[in-house]
């Protein structure tokens, strides 16, 4: 497979810097067509253009996360299953900006909770996050979500009780501003 273009300005030096993907992510955003040849990053055996590009598509996909619509079935498939950290996530960062029916929510939360036993703390941070983010269109999932937050606010790194302090006062204010709602409407 020849490489694109926009993929050797992520050539080089070592998996944790991100070289030139800033310069990359300002290319795409100025000319979208870049996106589909950015992600076929993640297919290349180089881990750190796979690396870079994690970096890059999910720094494009906070902007636009309507770019990632056509890759859904990679999200959740071959990249999911994807064992290098940096991809992983990454992953897991974009995985709660897309909208999922019911099946593929609970198909996204179990890729998620399976990133919680990754080796990685980072990958296991960011899954916490990505897990809270989508009971935001998934409230169904939230009693699961913070069990599993307050497991790993106990047991996990000082960054993942952070973390998970932090997120589980989130959802517990989430949980009762939607009650004092729920409430306002049923008196009125």
């Amino acid at each position: 497979m020849t490489k694109p273009k926009i993929l050797r300005k992520l050539e080089g030096g070592d998996r944790r810097s991100i070289g030139r993907s800033n310069e990359v992510v300002a290319e795409v955003l100025a000319e979208r067509k870049l996106f589909s040849d950015l992600f076929a990053g993640f297919s290349f055996d180089d881990p750190v253009v796979r690396a870079r590009a994690a970096d890059a598509v999910e720094k494009v996909s906070v902007i636009h996360p309507e770019y990632l619509r056509p890759y859904r079935a990679t999200l959740v498939g071959e990249l999911a299953r994807c064992e290098q950290k940096e991809v992983r996530w990454h992953v897991a960062q974009m995985l709660p900006r897309l909208r999922w029916n019911a099946r593929e929510r609970q198909e996204v939360c179990d890729i998620l909770t399976g990133y919680l036993c990754d080796s990685s703390s980072i990958v296991k941070t960011f899954a916490m996050q990505a897990l809270a983010d989508l009971t935001t269109q998934a409230p169904e999932l939230r009693p699961a979500v913070l069990r599993q937050l307050k497991k790993l606010t106990v047991r996990g790194t000082p960054a993942m009780r952070a973390r998970g302090r932090k997120l589980l006062a989130e959802l517990s204010g989430s949980i009762r501003r939607q009650a004092r709602s729920a409430k306002g409407r049923r008196a009125g």
